[in-house]
């Protein structure tokens, strides 16, 4: 593939220079909301360009995903915060339009501000909320907050304050799945990318983090033990829903579901395996069983150490493991384990290596995280980040992640 404009023949602290001098600067965030959205537009059509042009990749992603690659690993690099659109503009767009991802994530709205319907007055605006310093309540009744150069958001007060509220809560307080709109911008993106592009319809919260969402995580951790009854009760509830949106993404034609739920910390899981396969484990198993039944295949996303899980989730159907954390995961591990046995995806660590590495030590590790969890496996990785990409990353770090990410060994 050739380079972007602008970065061939240089060497990587000249790409970075460069890059900055062209780009935008470190006080985007003071830039009017209105140019923030014009230059995240812009940003959006040239990428989704630069993809409808490149060839089709959807059958490729699919039979590496089953261990019948071709000799490259498929890549999704598509995986940031606003900021870093924001940061590094029209350069990052040229790093994308260069090396085009393989696969699509389709996300119709943002995680924690949830759907909003045309009518919906005052409105959450996106772009304002996940750069600047704001607080809303989304479509749960969950107030978040975001801080300025944070990234995300994080729960600030939640709806379910008492069990004794449940009741009225799964009458009136559970959005409803069909909601008209719901998935129009999906649909959009599929539209554009669908037939050429492995896409996959991303479920945000699934489970265990929509219900620490609407009752608090210290709340739930304890309700596990004190109020199973009810728990059991509201986890029953969010797995309809959960399945109701399954059988929306099949409609619309997507590849693939993405699940997420953060089971892991730094160093183990958050509960004792024994009672995730008490309350978790059989509502997944239904759940992967409908994506599979619908002709899906099903990834699933929990950030941290879930190594003693990774046995369960093969048992019940998993087909791709994300994001395969660095730091938390053992890779030469997990590939001794359950190499073949499932696909893996991300692995690429975002916490130290992109952000303090060399460009060179990116590309080595880029390069032993193929040799490790995807080439001996028929390319069964879906190479990429490991989770979203900050605007602390250097420019000059993430063209040695697309530079690598996209070789063929």
């Amino acid at each position: 593939m050739r380079a972007p404009m602008g970065l061939r023949g240089e060497g990587y602290e000249g790409r970075e220079r460069n890059s900055m001098s062209r780009g935008t600067p470190d006080d985007y965030r003071d830039l009017p909301v209105p140019e923030m959205e014009a230059r995240l537009a812009r940003f959006e059509e040239a990428v989704n360009a630069a993809q409808r042009a490149n060839p089709p990749t959807k059958e490729r992603v699919r039979m590496a995903l089953h261990g019948k690659g071709d000799g490259r690993c498929p890549v999704r690099l598509k995986r940031h915060s606003l900021d870093l659109i924001l940061k590094y503009g029209d350069d990052l767009a040229a790093l994308f339009c260069a090396y085009p991802d393989d696969a699509v994530a389709v996300i119709p709205y943002d995680i924690t501000i949830g759907y909003q319907p045309p009518n919906k007055t005052p409105r959450v605006n996106a772009v304002e909320a996940l750069v600047l310093d704001r607080q809303w309540v989304d479509e749960w009744g969950t107030r978040w907050g975001h801080a300025l150069c944070g990234v995300g958001a994080t729960p600030l007060e939640c709806p379910l304050q008492d069990w004794e509220m449940l009741d009225a809560y799964l009458a009136t307080g559970v959005p409803e799945p069909g909601a008209p709109g719901r998935f129009d911008a999906a649909a959009s993106l599929l539209a554009l990318h669908g037939e050429g592009k492995y896409c996959f319809g991303i479920i945000h919260l699934a489970l265990f983090e929509r219900l620490h969402a609407l009752r608090g995580m210290e709340n739930v951790l304890t309700d596990f033990v004190t109020h199973e009854p009810e728990v059991g009760r509201l986890l029953d509830r969010l797995e309809e829903y959960l399945l109701e949106l399954v059988r929306r993404w099949a409609a619309l034609g997507a590849d693939a579901v993405f699940l997420t739920d953060d089971w892991g910390s730094q160093s183990s899981l958050l509960i004792s395996p024994e009672l995730w396969r008490h309350l978790f484990r059989p509502r997944y198993a239904r759940v992967f069983c409908e994506i599979h039944r619908l002709g899906m295949e099903v990834i699933f996303h929990s950030c941290g150490n879930v190594t003693a899980i990774v046995g369960d989730l093969v048992d019940i159907g998993l087909d791709v493991l994300d994001p395969v954390q660095p730091g938390a995961m053992y890779m030469a591990q997990l590939a001794r384990d359950f190499g073949g046995a499932l696909a893996f995806s991300g692995a690429v660590d975002v916490q130290d290596l992109l952000v303090h590495g060399t460009p060179q030590r990116v590309k080595d590790e880029v390069r032993s995280v193929r040799d490790t969890l995807g080439a001996p496996f028929g390319g069964a990785l879906l190479l990429g980040p490991a989770n979203v990409m900050t605007p602390d990353i250097p420019f000059a770090n993430l063209v040695a992640l697309f530079e690598s990410a996209h070789e063929r060994r």
